[in-house]
C-alpha cells in the first residue's frame, strides 16, 4: 500500500510539471511490471542483469526505488557472492595445500626419538633441545606431537636397568635334564655391575625354603644388594619374600610373560647352554654341579664380554711380552691364551 501511495504521488506530480508523456510512459511501465510480478514462476536474471544492479547500487542513491521484481537484499548478496567467487578463482590459481605447513618427517622423528630416550621430558624441555639444534618450530607444534606419541607413566625399564646396574642382583631358575631323562634345576644368583655369578645350587626339587636359604648364603660374606630381580615363578613363596625383606633388599617383579625384563640373568642362562651344557652329557647333580664349577671358573677369570668392554668380570691384566701359550679349561672345550716369559 505504501508502494501505490508513493507512485500515484510521483505520477502527479510529473503531470503538475509538464512531463505527461513521461507520467503515462512511467505508469504503464510500473503496471506492466506489476502484472509480470502476479506471475507464478519467477523471472530469470542473468549475469549481465545482475552487473547492472551492482553497478547502479554504486553511483544511484536511489537504486531501491525502482525495484519491483527482487528485494534490496538480494542485490546486496550478489556483491558479496561475486567478491567470493573472485577471491576463489584467485585462490584456484595460486593452489596450495589447506591449513599450516606440515612439520618435516625428519623433525617429527628427531622428536620422537627425544621422547622415547627421555621420557620425563615434556615440550619444554623436547622444544628447548631443538632450539639448541637451530630447529626453528614451536612448542605449541611439539606439544601437539607429543599429544600422539605413547608415553611411558615414567623411565623406561632400561633406564632403570642402566641407572642401578651397581645395586642390582637377578636370581632365576633354568632346568636341564640328565641322562636318565630327570629333571635338575640350577638356581643362581647374578650381580650386575660385573656379571659376577655370586651363587648358584643344583637341586631336584625346589622348594622355597631351599631358595630362601641359598639367598642367604649368596650374600653371607658380602653386603646384600639393594634391588633384586626375579620373575612371578610360585616357587617364590612368602618365605623367599620374607627372607629378602630382612636382607634389606628391595625386590623388582618383572611383568607376565615377559623374560627381555631381566635380561642378564636370561643373557647368562644361553650362554650355559651355548657354551657349556649343549656339549655336555649330564649324569646327575653332582655331575651337573662339577660342569657348572668349572665352567664358571672360565667365565669370571678367562671369558671376555662384549657389556665388559671385552674385559672379564674378575679383570685379567693385558700382557705384550713372551710367547703365547693356550690354557684349556672344560676339557679343551675353551681356552686362554696367555703370554709367559721365554
Amino acid at each position: 500500500m505504501p508502494i501505490l501511495l508513493l507512485c500515484l504521488f510521483r505520477f502527479a506530480r510529473l503531470l503538475m510539471s509538464g512531463h505527461q508523456a513521461v507520467a503515462v510512459e512511467n505508469a504503464a511501465l510500473r503496471l506492466q511490471l506489476a502484472a509480470f510480478q502476479r506471475k507464478r514462476k519467477r523471472p530469470v536474471l542473468t549475469a549481465l542483469d545482475r552487473m547492472f544492479w551492482i553497478a547502479l547500487r554504486q553511483w544511484w542513491s536511489g537504486w531501491r526505488s525502482p525495484l519491483v521484481y527482487l528485494q534490496p537484499d538480494t542485490v546486496t548478496r550478489w556483491q558479496r557472492e561475486r567478491f567470493r567467487k573472485f577471491w576463489a578463482r584467485l585462490s584456484r590459481s595460486h593452489p596450495r595445500p589447506p591449513g599450516r605447513p606440515a612439520t618435516a618427517v625428519q623433525i617429527r622423528q628427531l622428536i620422537q626419538r627425544m621422547a622415547a630416550a627421555n621420557p620425563l621430558w615434556r615440550a619444554p624441555r623436547i622444544h628447548g633441545e631443538l632450539k639448541m639444534l637451530g630447529i626453528l618450530i614451536s612448542e605449541r607444534t611439539v606439544s601437539r606431537i607429543l599429544r600422539g606419541l605413547p608415553r611411558p607413566p615414567s623411565q623406561t625399564w632400561r633406564t632403570f636397568l642402566h641407572n642401578h646396574i651397581g645395586q642390582m642382583v637377578s636370581i632365576d631358575f633354568f632346568t636341564l635334564p640328565t641322562i636318565s631323562l630327570k629333571v635338575l634345576f640350577v638356581f643362581f644368583v647374578l650381580e650386575h655391575r660385573r656379571r659376577q655369578v655370586l651363587h648358584f645350587a643344583v637341586t631336584d626339587h625346589p622348594t622355597a625354603a631351599w631358595t630362601s636359604q641359598q639367598i642367604v648364603e649368596a650374600f653371607a660374606d658380602r653386603d646384600p644388594a639393594r634391588f633384586l630381580i626375579r620373575d612371578r615363578d610360585s616357587i617364590y613363596g612368602d618365605e623367599v619374600r620374607r627372607r629378602i625383606a630382612a636382607l634389606g633388599i628391595e625386590e623388582v617383579l618383572t611383568a607376565p610373560h615377559s623374560p627381555w625384563q631381566n635380561p642378564y640373568a636370561e643373557r647368562l642362562v644361553g650362554t650355559l647352554r651355548r657354551e657349556c651344557l649343549n656339549h655336555f652329557v649330564i649324569l646327575n647333580a653332582r655331575h651337573l654341579k662339577k660342569t657348572l664349577t668349572l665352567y664358571f671358573r672360565y667365565y669370571h677369570a678367562s671369558r671376555t664380554h662384549l657389556g665388559l668392554a671385552k674385559q672379564c668380570p674378575f679383570a685379567r691384566e693385558v700382557s705384550s711380552a713372551g710367547s703365547i701359550v693356550e690354557v684349556p679349561h672344560l676339557g679343551g672345550l675353551h681356552h686362554r691364551y696367555e703370554r709367559v716369559a721365554a
